[in-house]
């Protein structure tokens, strides 16, 4: 969604590229100008473009392929593919950048474009605003000659190698797992079953069919639409379950009982057993939204955590600045750097199983040896995006917390294991809401308060 800045012109990018209605805000003109944009910022090709299932797809993939060569840049046609993949080839195949065409969760009316910097993650912040001075200004650099496009066919076979060379393939062949897939109609149906199989599962897929409606259940997974993965994992009697969103960079698991968990508990049980085997030490980048159970587990294992902004940016920056080989949102993005520093659906299953051939527990036990914490997140609209900052001011002023964060909108703490957070989407006029306890009649008592204060205010 282009939103409006607090200055004069509005932004483009969000939180994760430039998202619109596909021609509404989302016009051709803006795709075109946006891509000379690019062309300037990268300078020279090869740019490497990929697609989600979108059905604006074959008519932005062309726009932005002949706009990047109109402007001198060779460019190379990936197909369909899951952002991940795309981002892989960006930083391993020779290409000077990447361009994805994606709106990843957002509903199927969005299309959005997503560029990638040549090391394999989303352009830094501030190189956003740079590509936003061009758009605007319009000086736009006119490379000599018309850059070429051509078809890259070897970039999903490239990706599985590297994958693979990262996990104990043996191992996980040997345990002859069974799970079940809910790619939930989008790009990752290309991919992650394909990872699954040659790792030797039998791979049961639900809405494995790409349809840019997502008439399955919706491009976000979310606890709350995946019923039918959690009864598919325990009526096969599945190891486990893992449904995807619309471009495949992220995912949400079900355990062999059926229980589905948020993001950030999974990130963690990875976190866990990374730290114990092959990243001992090393910090842990995520966002200030993060679950108290992953600071747990890192300062058990004596690591540290590295608290960002909201958003895979900004995470993703901080994971290269860094060289740290351990990320994570709590929306179900995993980053694991020795493949890229990016949230990536397919890696974050091949470690899992990968952890689970490494021991005998099922899924479920290794859950249950984490601290036991209550979640809830909801959102609100609103009216416009100046509604939504003065809300959060006057809830930072509500109450007595315990202390107050404003790293990215508010986290309010109540006590040390206790907190509500309210941010501005990146997207949309929203407030995202996030809470977290140990003590679950608080954490309703809470939420329940700060709810009602909200919609008082909208």
């Amino acid at each position: 969604m282009i939103m409006q800045a607090s200055n004069i012109r509005p932004r483009l990018f969000g939180t994760n590229g430039v998202r619109g209605v596909y021609g509404q805000e989302l016009t051709h003109d803006l795709v075109i100008d946006l891509c000379y944009a690019l062309g300037t910022y990268f300078g020279k090709g090869p740019i490497v473009v990929g697609y989600d299932g979108r059905k604006s797809h074959p008519v932005l993939s062309r726009l932005v392929r002949s706009a990047l060569n109109s402007a001198g840049l060779d460019t190379a046609n990936a197909g369909l593919i899951p952002t991940p993949c795309l981002q892989y080839a960006a930083k391993r195949l020779g290409y000077n950048g990447g361009v994805m065409i994606t709106a990843s969760h957002n509903p199927p009316e969005y299309n959005g474009i997503k560029p990638t910097a040549a090391d394999g993650v989303e352009i830094p912040r501030e190189d956003e605003l740079k590509v936003e001075d061009i758009y605007y200004s319009k000086r736009f650099i006119r490379i000599d000659g018309t850059g070429r496009d051509s078809t890259d066919y070897n970039i999903v076979s490239n990706y599985v190698e590297a994958m693979f060379a990262l996990i104990d393939v043996d191992r996980i062949k040997q345990r002859k797992f069974t799970l079940v897939m809910d790619t939930g109609n989008g790009a990752q149906a290309a991919v992650a079953p394909l990872v699954a199989r040659k790792l030797g599962c039998k791979v049961i897929v639900i809405n494995g069919h790409i349809d840019g409606d997502f008439a399955g259940r919706g491009s976000e997974p979310t606890p709350d639409n995946l019923e039918v993965l959690s009864e598919a994992v325990k009526s096969a009697k599945a190891d486990f379950g893992v449904a995807y969103d619309g471009d495949g960079d992220r995912s949400i698991f079900c355990d062999n009982t059926g229980s589905i968990y948020m993001g950030d508990k999974t990130g963690a049980l990875l976190v866990k057993h990374l730290l114990s085997q092959k990243h001992k030490g090393s910090e842990v980048v995520c966002p200030i939204n993060t679950s108290i159970i992953l600071s747990a587990v890192a300062e058990q294992a004596g690591s540290k955590i590295i608290y960002t902004k909201v958003g895979s940016v900004e995470v993703s920056r901080e994971m290269v600045k860094r060289s740290c080989p351990l990320g994570l949102e709590e929306n179900g993005g995993f980053m694991y750097g020795p493949l890229n520093e990016v949230r990536d659906g397919a890696m974050a299953t091949a470690l899992v199983l990968d952890m689970l051939a490494a021991s005998e527990k099922p899924l479920s036990k290794h859950f249950a040896q984490l601290p036991q914490t209550f979640q809830y997140k909801t959102k609100f609209t609103c009216s416009s995006r100046e509604v939504v900052d003065s809300i959060i001011k006057i809830c930072i002023e509500h109450g007595s917390p315990k202390k107050v964060e404003t790293l990215d909108g508010a986290k309010i703490w109540i006590d040390e294991e206790t907190w509500l957070m309210l941010r501005p989407s990146g997207t949309e006029p929203l407030i995202r809401m996030y809470a977290e306890s140990t003590d679950k009649s608080l954490l309703d008592s809470k939420v329940d308060e700060y709810r009602r204060y909200v919609q008082s205010q909208i």
